[in-house]
């Protein structure tokens, strides 16, 4: 992630709250242009671009209300290029590798790159991409196996389509998401994010209730239960203001109330019989 110099940023501003930069990686042929030619905005930008075997892609998506900015950098997956991959894996925040599930040798093909990936940038976000899910009629490699074989590595897995526009966005959204709680920026964006129905629901009723009387809510017993862990866990901190209505008219009731006399006499003289 990147930042822009205070005057640039004045005289520019920025628009994008996050610059996220991710390296996509697989053999040859298995559609990474594909892949970033269905973007939305950016070109392609890179002075690499055609000689070298190196070019990235900008766009932009929305995460939890926050703009994230993305460079997506995509090699051609031939060897000659894999001293142009251990560079450029060393700056990445996110890696997207990427296979053919039409293509058998695409998808052994991942042992090379993720041990690649793992030698000069370990410990960075991945995903497993299974490329032209339009083609599932002609598929070599099944779900089930795939799923399992990212499971192993601790990666993320999407079949996509950039045909039919398929989870793609979701893909890069879910390694955003990844790469920003690595980098312990989780506390910046949180507050941001848009909530879901059920927590806008949750908070309504807890803010007007306490734990105690959710029990005596007309709700179904699981409801009742998320309701009283989201108001321990959101509201535990919660400062009590005391009412200072309540507590005058508390204090007027003590003043005016009719046996408070009676009840002193009736001690007092209990005491001296």
């Amino acid at each position: 992630m990147s930042r822009t110099t205070p005057s640039l940023s004045r005289s520019h501003p920025k628009s994008y709250d996050y610059l996220l930069k991710f390296l996509l990686v697989g053999d040859s042929d298995v559609g990474k242009q594909e892949i970033l030619s269905g973007l939305d905005d950016g070109s392609q930008e890179s002075p690499f671009c055609g000689s070298s075997g190196v070019a990235y892609k900008t766009t932009t998506i929305l995460l939890d209300g926050k703009r994230i900015k993305l460079q997506l950098w995509e090699s051609s997956g031939q060897g000659r290029f894999s001293t142009i991959i251990r560079s450029y894996s060393r700056g990445a925040q996110g890696i997207i590798l990427v296979y053919d599930i039409t293509n058998k040798w695409s998808f052994d093909g991942i042992d090379r790159w993720l041990t690649e990936v793992e030698e000069h940038a370990p410990g960075i976000p991945k995903i497993l991409i299974g490329n032209r899910l339009h083609l599932a009629f002609k598929r070599q490699v099944s779900e089930g196996t795939a799923e399992s074989y990212a499971r192993k590595h601790s990666m993320v897995f999407f079949e996509v389509s950039p045909l039919c526009n398929y989870n793609i966005t979701e893909s890069f959204v879910e390694l955003s998401r990844m790469a920003l709680l690595r980098n312990g920026m989780e506390r910046l964006w949180r507050s941001n994010r848009v909530l879901s129905l059920q927590e806008l629901c949750c908070r309504a009723i807890v803010a007007r209730t306490t734990v105690y009387s959710i029990e005596q809510l007309p709700l179904p017993i699981p409801l009742k239960s998320c309701l009283k862990s989201y108001s321990m866990t959101t509201y535990k901190s919660r400062p009590h203001i005391p009412n200072t209505r309540d507590k005058s008219l508390k204090k007027t009731k003590q003043l005016h109330h009719p046996c408070d006399s009676l009840t002193s006499q009736c001690r007092k003289s209990c005491s001296i019989s």
